[in-house]
């Protein structure tokens, strides 16, 4: 194992897998969260719950237990330097904060190699893709201007294929994992840093968590591919089936809203597989509407997006508008996704004005 490297993570809700991850492979992490996250993760650690293969057993997985060294710390008290590799894990719009963007800027400077497991592709991603006029994909970010210091040689994306969220019955330090698939990584346009991810991907591989049975292989790896396309194919399934989870005047779980009209689902799974096709993709590069339908059926809650609206969010990723915004620049529309973003539109502009009304 080459390292142990340093980890800076952005984000210590779905970074917490990450972080496990590289915790068990023996590496240092450490998160850039709140304060109130900060001194809970320094005191307690973290605990992700995994199932097992069989279906009938959950894994829960105590950081302290881990070989890697485990810290957290705000945003103003980071310091970039002297880490190997940054993992963007935060929601797309919380990047506007000005701590944060801050925390970007530095990480720009630092040349820090960063791989994101965002849903939201950061813009300077969408530069390494071929043929899409950027400046017109700008309006589908909260604040594009965030993104505008890190060059594209810089970042890397990640296919958060995993299904994770926080119980809200249990502390900040605690993550639930509902669908333990497999982090699919592009690789850096620099040999030099795409070798850490295969070095990581390699020591996840090997890594074996004790157990009062002996050692035991902990779900969820890294694959790290040549293709820049390979992360896109978790759009068809945000498309067919996390944001179809907004409906009007509620919201549904991710199962229904692909099982509910599985011929419908098929048609906008193989839409949003030819957009990106049309970009560049190869079928290779994507997964089969069956294989996703099948994983479908174990998520049995609403999308993060869904959930965030119900919640009042005024701003969430819109990986729907930016889809639509692609399709377009590709002489493509579909009405179903037409809907889809309307819908999100409308849900935004009615949080946004019952805030205003409180304020």
């Amino acid at each position: 194992m080459a390292g142990p490297y340093r980890i800076l993570i952005l984000g210590a809700s779905y970074g917490s897998l990450v972080a496990t991850k590289a915790l068990l492979a023996g590496h240092a992490v450490q998160f850039v969260c709140t304060a109130a996250e900060a001194e809970l993760i320094n005191r307690e650690g973290t605990r992700v719950r995994l199932p097992l293969p069989d279906g009938n057993e959950v894994l829960e997985v105590d950081s302290r237990r881990l070989p890697g060294k485990l810290s957290a710390a705000v945003p103003t008290a980071t310091d970039p330097s002297g880490f190997d590799l940054a993992v963007l894990a935060m929601q797309e719009p919380q990047y506007r904060a000005p701590e944060i963007r801050n925390l970007l800027s530095a990480l720009a400077k630092a040349k820090l190699p960063c791989m994101s497991v965002m849903n939201m592709p950061p813009l300077p991603y969408l530069a390494r893709l071929p043929s899409l006029d950027l400046p017109s994909l700008r309006h589908c970010y909260a604040d594009p201007a965030v993104w505008d210091p890190i060059d594209p040689a810089q970042i890397t994306l990640c296919s958060p294929d995993a299904q994770a969220f926080r119980p809200p019955e249990e502390k900040a330090n605690v993550l639930q994992v509902g669908l333990p698939t497999n982090f699919r990584a592009a690789r850096f346009e620099s040999d030099r840093d795409t070798a850490i991810l295969r070095q990581l991907q390699a020591d996840i591989e090997a890594a074996r968590y004790d157990t009062a049975a002996g050692p035991i292989e902990v779900p969820v790896k890294l694959k790290v591919h040549d293709s820049v396309f390979v992360p896109l194919a978790k759009w068809c399934m945000l498309i067919t089936g996390n944001y179809r989870c907004v409906q009007q005047d509620s919201v549904r779980p991710i199962r229904e809203a692909v099982h509910h009209d599985l011929g419908t689902s098929r048609a906008i799974y193989d839409w949003v597989s030819e957009v990106c096709r049309k970009i560049g993709a190869r079928r290779a590069d994507q997964v089969p509407f069956d294989k996703y339908a099948r994983a479908a059926e174990r998520l049995g809650k609403p999308s993060s997006a869904a959930r965030a609206l119900a919640a009042g969010a005024t701003n969430i990723e819109r990986v729907d508008m930016l889809v639509q915004t692609i399709a377009a620049q590709q002489g493509m529309q579909s009405p179903v996704v037409d809907e889809i973003v309307a819908l999100v539109d409308a849900w935004l502009e009615r949080n946004r004005t019952n805030q205003a009304a409180k304020a």
